[in-house]
């Protein structure tokens, strides 16, 4: 309960936590039965919260999705990312790191992708930003 008290935790996670400190595995279902019977527990308001954590440091939906799948969570419990606007969301962190301008070469350019590929942006949308970048700054949203 100590666990829940200060974040959400996803099922994996807890039987994990729980694992470790030596607790059977009959015990373990049992008690993560009963948190999730008493609402305590949702791996859906996990996913909620932990994606709005990571949307608010700036990752991108592949990153998310990844960190997910490794905390336990299946791909129809996560919460709906679709309706976000991450070209939106990626310019901000763009600006912020690089100044929201057109990089002066190549090397400077392919530094920038990386940097937002591994913050789990997408091909397509990097590409849209350079596009929007090099045809006269962002658009204003």
């Amino acid at each position: 309960m100590n666990y829940l008290a200060r974040r959400e935790h996803s099922q994996e996670e807890l039987r994990l936590k729980l694992s470790q400190r030596g607790f059977s595995e009959r015990l373990i279902n049992e008690v993560i039965g009963e948190l999730r019977d008493e609402n305590l527990q949702s791996d859906a308001r996990f996913a909620e919260v932990f994606t709005r954590s990571r949307v608010a440091k700036g990752y991108g939906v592949y990153r998310i999705r990844q960190e997910l799948r490794q905390r336990g969570i299946a791909e129809g419990d996560s919460a709906d990312m679709a309706a976000m606007d991450w070209d939106a969301q990626m310019e901000k962190i763009y600006a912020r790191k690089f100044g929201g301008k057109f990089p002066e070469s190549l090397t400077d350019r392919a530094a920038r992708e990386r940097y937002l590929l591994r913050r789990g942006f997408t091909g397509d949308q990097v590409l849209r930003l350079f596009r929007r970048l090099r045809e006269g700054g962002s658009d204003e949203r």
